[in-house]
Formats: C-alpha cells, sequence, structure tokens
C-alpha cells in the first residue's frame, strides 16, 4: 500500500512539474501582390513598373520556439528561438535563427534578463508607427537604420511601475578594442528604452547606438573609394527616438521625431549625409472590430547634399478572424532633386530606388495569418 501511494505522489509530482513547463511553437506567413512604379529601367536613363509577389510586405514571414520553465520562488528560465524567412520561395532569411537566439531568467517582481542575439532596440518604434514597420513605412528613409538584428547582446525589461518601465541592451564587440576593432564581426552596440502607459496616451523615448565594428567609431564610415552605399548616418551613428501615441476611442493618433547622428564622416562624400531628421505621424480610425483604415506621412531630411524626401500612404486591415487578415497599403515617395529614397528600405545603390529627384508609387494587398 505504502508502495502505492508513493508511486501516485511521484506521478503527481511529474505531472506538477511538466505543467509548470512550457514550449510553445509560434508564427506569422504573411503573402501578397505588388505593383511599383519609378524603378530605373536597364538603360538607366528612365523608370519602369512591375508587379511581384511578396513575402513580409505587411509583416515579416517567421516562426520560433520559445519556452518557460518555473525554477520556484517567483523565477522562471526562458528562451526564444525565431527565424524570417520568404513565404515565395521558402528561403530562410539568413543563419537558422537570424530574428532571435536567447535564453534567460525572468521573475515578476524584478524583470528579465536575457543574453543572445535579438532584434535591436532601435526596433522599439514599431508600435508607434501607424504601418507597424511594415515595407513601406518607418524604416524606409533610413535605410533600414531602425530594423537590424543585434549579436553578442546582453538585455534586461523591467517590470511595471505605476506606468513605467525600461528596457536596455549592451551587444559586445567580442573584439580587443571594447568598441570594436575587427570588420569582420560587429561593434558595440547599446541603447536604453524608456515607456509610460496610461489610458489615454503612451510615450516612449529611446537611445541607441550602433559602432563601425572596424575601428568602434560613430563615423558612418564611406567605403574605400569613395562609394556611398549602405554608408553615412544610415549605419553607424547615433539615434534619439521621441514617440507618442494617443488612445481616444476608436482612433489611435501616433508619431514620433528621431534625430541620427554621427561623430563625422570619416570621408565626405556628396550625398552621404552625417546628420538624418526623420519625423513621422499617422492615425488608426477601427471603423468596426475587424475593420481598420490607416494614414501616415513620414518625412526625412539629410545634410552634406542627401536631401529630403516625404512618403504619404494610406492603407488598412479586414479580420477575417482572431489570426488571418487581410491588408492593403498604397503609398508614395516624392523626392528632392538629390534624393532618391525608395518606398523600401534600399540601401543608397540598390538598383529598385528611384532616380535622383524622382518619385516612386506602389500598392499592396495579402493575406497574413498567425499561429
Amino acid at each position: 500500500m505504502k508502495k502505492a501511494l508513493l508511486a501516485a505522489a511521484l506521478m503527481s509530482a511529474g505531472v506538477i512539474a511538466h505543467a509548470q513547463s512550457s514550449v510553445t511553437l509560434y508564427g506569422r506567413v504573411d503573402a501578397g501582390i505588388e505593383y511599383m512604379t519609378g524603378i530605373p529601367n536597364a538603360a538607366g536613363g528612365g523608370s519602369s513598373s512591375r508587379f511581384r509577389a511578396e513575402s513580409g510586405d505587411w509583416g515579416t514571414s517567421l516562426w520560433g520556439l520559445k519556452g518557460v520553465e518555473d525554477l520556484g520562488g517567483g523565477n522562471q528560465a526562458v528562451f526564444k528561438l525565431e527565424n524570417g524567412f520568404n513565404l515565395m520561395n521558402g528561403q530562410l532569411q539568413s543563419s537558422l535563427f537570424n530574428r532571435w537566439a536567447t535564453v534567460g531568467l525572468s521573475n515578476a517582481n524584478y524583470g528579465t534578463l536575457t543574453m543572445g542575439r535579438m532584434l535591436y532596440i532601435a526596433n522599439g518604434v514599431w508600435d508607434f508607427d501607424p504601418f507597424g514597420q511594415s515595407s513601406w513605412s518607418s524604416a524606409s528613409l533610413v535605410r533600414g537604420r531602425n530594423w537590424p538584428q543585434s549579436s553578442n547582446n546582453i538585455a534586461y525589461q523591467s517590470p511595471k511601475w505605476n506606468g513605467f518601465d525600461i528596457y536596455g541592451q549592451y551587444a559586445l564587440s567580442n573584439a580587443t578594442n571594447w568598441n570594436g576593432n575587427n570588420a569582420n564581426g560587429q561593434g558595440r552596440e547599446a541603447g536604453l528604452q524608456l515607456t509610460y502607459t496610461n489610458s489615454l496616451f503612451q510615450v516612449r523615448g529611446i537611445y541607441d547606438e550602433i559602432r563601425d565594428p572596424a575601428n568602434g567609431q560613430l563615423n558612418g564610415t564611406v567605403a574605400a573609394g569613395g562609394n556611398p552605399a549602405n554608408t553615412g548616418a544610415y549605419n553607424y551613428s547615433r539615434e534619439y527616438t521621441a514617440a507618442v501615441n494617443v488612445f481616444l476611442g476608436q482612433f489611435k493618433l501616433q508619431g514620433a521625431y528621431q534625430a541620427i547622428r554621427t561623430s563625422g564622416i570619416n570621408a565626405q562624400v556628396a550625398g552621404v549625409p552625417s546628420t538624418l531628421d526623420h519625423e513621422w505621424g499617422g492615425v488608426t480610425w477601427q471603423a468596426t472590430p475587424a475593420a481598420a483604415a490607416i494614414a501616415a506621412v513620414y518625412h526625412v531630411n539629410g545634410n552634406n547634399g542627401a536631401g529630403n524626401a516625404t512618403i504619404y500612404t494610406i492603407g488598412g486591415t479586414y479580420n477575417l478572424s482572431k489570426r488571418t487578415l487581410l491588408d492593403i497599403q498604397i503609398a508614395t515617395v516624392r523626392n528632392s532633386k538629390n534624393a532618391n529614397f525608395s518606398l523600401e528600405a534600399n540601401g543608397v545603390g540598390n538598383a529598385d530606388n528611384p532616380l535622383p529627384g524622382h518619385s516612386q508609387s506602389g500598392v499592396y494587398a495579402g493575406i497574413q495569418h498567425s499561429f
């Protein structure tokens, strides 16, 4: 009898321990059709247009695993593994877990500490962006400066205190120079985010910096030979962000300002900015529980002849269920004389960028399912 009771107790303990640990498979699949004008033709002297099937215009297609184990005393072990992929051809974006590969400890009273690879803290603007960092939104006019991933990272997320919470990241260069001196590696990256939330509004401030892996500087390095592709303030720089959400019943107003600064470009090249001023504003109207309409304007101004550009865009979503939605976005980017910003977050030398001073327009319609 005692042996039977002991066996039952052990089995019960095993069930309890199992119930306190979990692993969740999750993901998002996004696909649609995109039409875009203002793409330079093969001769380079005019513009053409194209249709294409596209994955991830409304939101990156991704899948991942996340888990938690109860350690007792209010403590938990947590992990997250996440990869982005192209739904149209099934290819991974890069490494297996290119977006998240973290493990850490969490406590409801003291916060969460994680280590590994993660989305960089500059991505914290996404929930202040009316289009949620779709392909044609807040990353476009800074050429992807605010949506990279970061390796060698240590992050801390605080609990909420009277509406306030703090999030910080510190990514090591893994080089003999603290700030980085390995051109094939990653320079030191760091950032701090402070958020206040109540029922009427939410405000967030972010400071972050991305350093040149070759020398650890914030110099917006210009490549050898003066090639400005993917350089200037778009790369190795400091970024100061102030953002706000205002909740007014069916309406949500959103806006942000970003100042992006370098310590001075080491080889000044015309058209490569050492500073950028980036701002946007927009509104979402939740017309029904299922249908939402969105409108936004994004603007950037760069020094040193980089010019300025403005994106005007409207769109919306219709939820077929809690996990499946239809989406549409119509947008145009207007460039000043010397600017060649695309609707997409392209580098300076990308072949899809419009000709300097020309506009680019597009429409995207798709479907997205989350699981």
